[in-house]
């Protein structure tokens, strides 16, 4: 029996398995001919190589079963407790799941005219920032940032500097923008960034910008290069959209 009968039909399951991830991770493009080539050896080499170590990264997804259950059980509790730290509780599962709607609401519920934690404010901002509530995000994200530049290592700042962008606000951003970048090497900031200088038409700065998140791919480590993908396909293709002078 050759090779490819010993893995017929593993090998193609092998392959359709290597494809999905390929196309869900997009690592680099030689992959995928040592995956059609290769078949089902090939395939198995790319499993090995870059799905095994992706487990770490899908621990997000398979964590969504019990966040679900989670919720289902805070739903209840709160009925006849609607304690302040299970309606936070709730709000943050709510948030990670997309529903930011509803974390929206129930943050108003968790934020109280005394509060002194940032926290719930910033999550808030995060809720209506996705919901493209720009005005909203802006007020409570700016809250964070003045009593706490530092906060989420300095991903507030970064998104300050956003917010100030979408609500039209060129002169906050930019200089928010630089704020952020000299104490942060966020790839999220340096993209926001980017984008924000290409949007003003400043393409040079623009493609710099984009630029220095793909430099820091050969040096990271490779368990960061996986986390930092959508990052590095998102300046990829700002560049490619950008005009080269």
């Amino acid at each position: 029996m050759g090779l490819t009968g010993l893995f017929y039909p593993w090998g193609l399951i092998l392959q359709a398995v290597a494809i999905l991830h390929f196309v869900r991770r997009r690592p680099d493009t030689y992959w995928l001919w040592i995956i059609l080539i290769g078949g089902g050896l090939g395939a198995l080499v790319y499993i090995v190589a870059e799905v095994v170590p992706d487990v770490d990264l899908l621990r997000g997804s398979l964590n969504a079963f019990p966040r679900r259950r989670r919720i289902r059980e805070l739903e209840r509790i709160i009925i006849d407790n609607p304690a302040i730290g299970n309606q936070e509780e709730l709000a943050d599962l709510c948030l990670e799941e997309g529903q930011f709607a509803r974390a929206r609401q129930l943050y108003d519920k968790v934020i109280s005219p005394r509060s002194d934690s940032l926290d719930p404010f910033y999550r808030r901002g995060l809720a209506e920032l996705a919901m493209d509530d720009i005005p909203a995000a802006l007020a409570d994200i700016e809250r964070v940032v003045a009593k706490e530049p530092k906060y989420d290592f300095h991903r507030a700042m970064g998104l300050l500097g956003h917010v100030y962008a979408r609500a039209g606000q060129s002169d906050r951003a930019e200089a928010t923008f630089k704020k952020a970048t000299d104490i942060s090497t966020l790839s999220e900031t340096y993209y926001n960034y980017a984008s924000f200088l290409a949007e003003q038409r400043r393409i040079a700065e623009a493609r710099d910008w984009a630029g220095r998140i793909l430099a820091k791919k050969p040096t990271m480590p490779r368990y960061l290069r996986r986390r930092e993908r959508p990052w590095f396909r998102k300046a990829a293709a700002l560049l490619k959209r950008l005009p080269a002078h």
